[in-house]
């Protein structure tokens, strides 16, 4: 059983050492994104969703590329990080998978079923791996599955507090569409 555990962790650290310059390019793109955003005084921002109009259609995949402030895309961008590196332990087709049915479910739901604001954030996403990996331990359960799950619940359980009404402005709607789609993409992704 130890032998297991330590071999499930040097792979996860293997795959971490392998992946966070990649991850750390995709987290630069969403500061870059939101650099230009500022510029251009927030304009990019109507590409969010907005829920039940034919105009909030193209926010279903901009959405999670499109922050309200930088305070809002640094407090996303930890959780991202790390949340990506453990999405990428089966590699990046399976994380691109993953990553475009989130997207897109949560991005579907919420425009379906959300209130009537413009709904922007990588929050979707955090919440979509998070459910996810949580997911997958049960789906597919292996040491590496068990430990990414147990690692999530440890240092991201709060994150289960976002799935209830919280502050004004924030789309709680988004996280609870993000990690159902997580849960949907642990069953719907196939496995290599």
């Amino acid at each position: 059983m130890l032998t297991e555990l330590s071999s499930a962790l040097q792979n996860i650290i293997a795959s971490i050492q392998h992946n966070y310059i990649f991850v750390l390019k995709l987290i630069g793109v969403l500061w870059a994104i939101q650099i230009i955003n500022f510029v251009l005084g927030y304009r990019l921002n109507f590409l969010g969703i907005y829920p039940r109009n034919i105009f909030g259609l193209p926010g279903i995949v901009c959405s999670p590329f499109l922050h309200g402030n930088f305070n809002h895309l640094f407090f996303n961008s930890i959780p991202l990080f790390v949340l990506i590196n453990l999405a990428l332990f089966n590699g990046r087709f399976e994380f691109y998978c993953i990553s475009i049915i989130i997207i897109l479910i949560s991005g579907v739901a919420l425009w379906l079923f959300g209130r009537k604001a413009i709904h922007i954030g990588s929050s979707t996403l955090i919440m979509g791996y998070f459910g996810y990996l949580l997911i997958n331990a049960y789906h597919q359960p292996t040491m590496v599955t068990v430990l990414l799950a147990l690692v999530c619940i440890y240092y991201f359980g709060g994150l289960f507090l976002a799935l209830f009404p919280g502050k004004k402005g924030i789309s709680w709607e988004g996280h609870v569409f993000g990690f159902v789609a997580g849960i949907a993409a642990a069953f719907l992704c196939p496995i290599i």
